[in-house]
């Protein structure tokens, strides 16, 4: 058996405003109806694969977990990454942990943010390369260049036996002129950044080429501690681990390395004229998402990401407009891969959307601010069925809740009552209280606080059953 192992643990700026530090773009719905993380989990399902295995960081532990449920996946372990240490200490933390629950675990190393529209196709390259990998090989995947991009790594490929390449070297990035002549040459493929080993030969690799990546995170890993279903990492040990890129550590170095072709469609998504190329277009060549309109516009990718408002183009050319609720990015398709300038720019005014996504999602649901004054604050909040937050108190704010769909079970104080549509309670400064959906189906109210201080960090918990502290 074959056991994925989801990466997603990383930012993906390139895509802001729809994708930033506190909601990536793995866990947006960037094309096609379900998020990129759940169309990398569906994609290695099936005959020949285990349930996934995820590595993540700790904002992201819940969403994994409510995405995995909607598309009907148990994860076999969900391994929380105390901070970003880039993808080999991730891939030697995965192999070590698929190393003690098995000894001849075969691991697939996939990011989750790329767009594969024929996965079953992904799936037959990757069993065709299992022999390979069985026999002590690590084997990557080279995609069938369809331009010459001078935004991927490349792969050399050597001589080819039963559908499996000898893997002759890594390049860089490379300019345009080099670019040109790799496309020219069968040989070359755009490296994938997908890798499938034993766990065994992996960890050999590490030990071999990375020996002090592999002490430090087979450490952090010893002391790491179970916490409702998910393996938390030691923190202080996981800091003390090399950032470093799996290519660069050990890929570059290893020996017995082969590579497999993929002939089908792929990208990693890695901007919004990627996001436009795989987006259905009209005869002007536009990509308009519902709640758009282009008029007299071209090659142009209009997309309005709240079913309130209404994003209009006019006479555009080659642009990206991407409207959100609290943020609007307007580029020239050329100039879009900058976007990460405009996000390091709001960061250095202090803004939020530089980083801070509108929804706020929870373990129990999400929340949005729909207005926020002097002294006062109107949300939004969501609960799924059966979710409960924490009970807590504020020093600083009272809230008025009022249920709009379902029934809350709230408790303030000792008194504990249901509270049903178009009803409502008042939450004194400083009361002890929580809310809980006791229902089958979602429970949305709007939460009116006022007071001093209205930050979420004024939140004293004294039960949290997502044991958050």
């Amino acid at each position: 058996m074959i056991f994925p192992v989801l990466l997603c643990g990383g930012s993906g700026t390139r895509l802001w405003p729809l994708s930033r530090k506190s909601y990536p773009k793995q866990f947006a719905d960037v094309v096609g109806e379900e998020s990129l993380f759940q169309a990398s989990a569906r994609r290695f399902t099936g005959e020949g694969f285990a349930a996934p295995l995820v590595v993540t960081g700790d904002p992201f532990r819940f969403i994994v977990t409510e995405q995995l449920d909607e598309i009907g996946l148990d994860p076999a372990g969900i391994l929380i990454e105390p901070e970003g240490r880039n993808t080999a200490p991730a891939a030697a933390a995965a192999a070590l942990f698929a190393l003690a629950q098995d000894e001849d675990a075969m691991i697939l190393l996939v990011p989750s943010d790329h767009a594969i529209s024929q996965p079953g196709l992904f799936r037959d390259a990757v069993l065709a390369g299992a022999s390979a990998a069985e026999a002590g090989q690590i084997v990557t995947f080279g995609i069938a260049p369809t331009r010459a991009e001078t935004g991927y790594g490349w792969l050399e490929t050597g001589a080819e036996q039963d559908g499996v390449s000898k893997l002759e070297r890594f390049i860089e990035k490379p300019d345009a002129e080099t670019a040109e002549k790799l496309f020219s040459d069968g040989r070359y493929l755009w490296n994938a950044g997908v890798f499938l080993a034993r766990a065994s030969v992996l960890v050999e690799a590490f030990r071999t080429h990375a020996p002090a990546i592999l002490d430090q995170v087979a450490a952090a890993m010893q002391a790491a501690q179970g916490d409702l279903g998910f393996t938390r990492i030691d923190p202080e040990l996981w800091a003390q681990v090399e950032d470093q890129s799996i290519d660069y550590a050990v890929m570059e170095k290893a020996p017995n390395l082969s590579a497999v072709r993929f002939d089908g469609h792929w990208t990693d998504l890695g901007g919004w004229e990627s996001v436009w190329l795989e987006s259905d277009r009209d005869e002007d060549g536009n990509a308009v998402s519902d709640h758009a309109t282009a008029l007299d516009c071209e090659g142009s990718l209009l997309r309005a990401e709240a079913a309130d408002q209404e994003l209009i183009g006019i006479g555009l050319k080659n642009v990206v407009a991407v409207a959100m609720r609290d943020a609007v990015m307007v580029a020239d398709m050329s100039q879009a891969q900058n976007v990460k300038q405009a996000v390091k720019v709001l960061k250095e005014r202090g803004a939020k959307q530089a980083t801070a996504f509108p929804v706020d999602h929870r373990p129990w649901g999400w929340f949005e601010s729909l207005v926020i004054g002097e002294r006062f604050q109107v949300k939004r909040i969501h609960v799924h069925p059966g979710a409960s937050l924490s009970l807590q108190s504020h020093h600083h704010r009272s809230e008025h809740w009022i249920v709009v769909q379902g029934t809350a079970k709230v408790t303030v104080d000792e008194t504990v009552k249901l509270v049903t549509e178009n009803q409502s309670v008042y939450i004194p400064l400083g009361a002890v209280h929580r809310m809980e959906n006791p229902g089958k189906v979602p429970m949305v109210l709007i939460e009116v606080q006022t007071g001093s201080y209205l930050g979420e960090d004024d939140i004293i918990r004294y039960e949290d059953v997502y044991a958050r502290s």
